[in-house]
């Protein structure tokens, strides 16, 4: 069947409507509805529990809603097969997770190559990883291993990992959560220069209010649903 198309589908990146989310009998968002504009920064908050990382897994395609819809640009992922979803986040999305989700067994440089490579081949963008690798200050640790680096490095990993292959889509779970305020408003203006430069959108969880300024817009969860600040 043809996919329902988004209301503003040249002005939208991403667009969550009537969306339901339980686990169990408990209900982590109840009718939430969100719009981010391409080219937008707009920071997440809420307190632990309120559904934050359920709804950046939703947007992802890592999780589904129960009901609502979802669009990434002018596209209805809410029914999209898992080959769907897989193929989508490959194209367009950057995912910077809480907790890292690097693989301990490979090298910083083969951590970083990964959507590369699951995009293009296993030859490709050497040269991009080595320049991003640059800009989070890991140049001198590509061929570490993971277990040899800090937990502020292995954030810095995962935050190139999730720039390397220019996704039109960044999605960011507390991103500066393992970095000291320095290296943190580094990453951030970072991430801020992706926006800008490029027109990407970033959607980006914290706790923190100095944090989430840095954003174009601030939006809150309550009560199962998106407010704006």
């Amino acid at each position: 069947p043809e996919r329902k198309k988004a209301l503003h589908p040249t002005a939208l990146s991403i667009q969550l409507t009537n969306v339901h989310k339980r686990y169990g009998r408990q209900y982590v968002l109840r009718g939430a509805n969100l719009r981010v504009s391409r080219g937008e920064f707009l920071s997440l908050m809420g307190e632990s529990g309120s559904g934050k990382s359920t709804l950046l897994n939703l947007v992802a395609g890592i999780d589904r809603p129960d009901d609502g819809q979802i669009f990434l640009f002018d596209q209805d992922i809410t029914d999209f097969t898992d080959d769907e979803l897989t193929h989508l986040r490959r194209r367009k999305i950057g995912f910077i997770f809480q907790f890292f989700n690097l693989l301990p067994n490979l090298q910083v440089f083969e951590n970083v190559s990964i959507p590369l490579m699951l995009r293009y081949g296993i030859t490709a963008g050497p040269e991009r990883v080595r320049s991003v690798l640059d800009q989070v200050g890991l140049a001198d640790k590509a061929h570490h291993m993971i277990h040899e680096l800090s937990g502020g490095e292995q954030q810095r990993v995962a935050i190139a990992r999730a720039l390397v292959a220019e996704p039109e889509i960044i999605i960011a779970d507390e991103p500066t959560g393992s970095l000291d305020r320095r290296t943190g408003d580094r990453i951030l203006e970072l991430i801020r220069s992706q926006v800008h430069a490029a027109g990407r959108t970033v959607l980006m969880v914290t706790h923190s209010e100095r944090i989430a300024a840095t954003g174009d817009r601030v939006a809150r969860i309550r009560d199962g649903q998106v407010q704006d600040a």
